[in-house]
């Protein structure tokens, strides 16, 4: 895979920060204060959507079935088109005027516009119009971070001719961070961490979440959030977190950090 990697270096420390579907009709008054938060400590924040109830409900409206392997959604041609049009049309608009009135600044985006996410088609015979990505275009971003704007990316793309590909929301927000040598990524979710036992792990390292997934203790949703996890610190990102609306959950760093 071909990574643009940010090539400017700067004092502020960068964060992604994704958030998931479920979480989008009822951000608290606590995530917007710690978003901010982020930003008066000198965060640069990029945040990263999807919308799978939206979405769900769109589907079912049409009478269009969907099926979800291995955290990823087979998205048919059909559906597709329905994907495109409530992440774009509904569900960033949504959150971006959210945010604005939450005194954030700001941008809508999808993975179309400019060229921001460039991909090829992942596994068609397995999941149908997903999209893999090859390159993020950094500069864009760069450009819009340098504006005092935060980007808000639905998770959409497109294949060279233009179809519509539908992307892991976890695999968007790993890849941007990678190639925007992000400080840490954020996963926010519905589950404050990963949870053993119905215990919320406060730290986890690669070699813990290796066996957890041996044993199914970490299955269907979390997989691709703790493999997009191990993909970041895999290329360098100092640390994952997964965490709730408060932005407190688990915290995911190599063995050695915590020795």
């Amino acid at each position: 895979m071909t990574m643009s990697k940010s090539t400017q270096h700067t004092d502020r420390k960068r964060m992604v920060v994704k958030l998931g579907g479920s979480m989008l009709e009822g951000l608290s008054e606590a995530f917007f204060t710690n978003f901010k938060k982020l930003q008066e400590t000198g965060h640069e924040l990029i945040l990263v959507h999807g919308g799978g109830p939206f979405i769900n409900k769109e589907l079912a409206k049409n009478k269009i079935t969907s099926s979800v392997v291995n955290g990823i959604r087979v998205t048919s041609k059909e559906a597709v088109g329905i994907v495109q049009s409530t992440l774009i049309g509904q569900v960033n608009p949504a959150l971006v005027h959210q945010l604005n009135k939450g005194s954030v600044d700001a941008i809508g985006l999808n993975g179309s516009d400019g060229k921001l996410l460039v991909c090829t088609v992942l596994n068609e015979e397995r999941y149908g119009s997903v999209g893999e990505i090859q390159h993020v275009r950094t500069e864009l971003l760069e450009k819009i971070l340098q504006a005092g704007l935060v980007p808000v990316v639905a998770c959409i793309g497109a294949t060279d001719d233009g179809a519509p590909l539908n992307i892991n929301a976890d695999t968007v927000a790993s890849e941007i961070a990678l190639a925007m040598n992000a400080d840490s990524l954020l996963l926010v979710t519905d589950t404050p961490g990963i949870s053993i036992e119905d215990c919320v792990q406060q730290t986890a390292s690669p070699t813990e979440i290796g066996k957890w997934i041996e044993t199914g203790e970490i299955y269907g949703g979390m997989l691709p959030k703790v493999k997009a996890a191990l993909d970041c610190l895999g290329a360098g990102i100092p640390s994952v977190k997964i965490v709730g609306q408060q932005l407190e959950g688990t915290t995911i760093k190599c063995e050695e950090v915590f020795t």
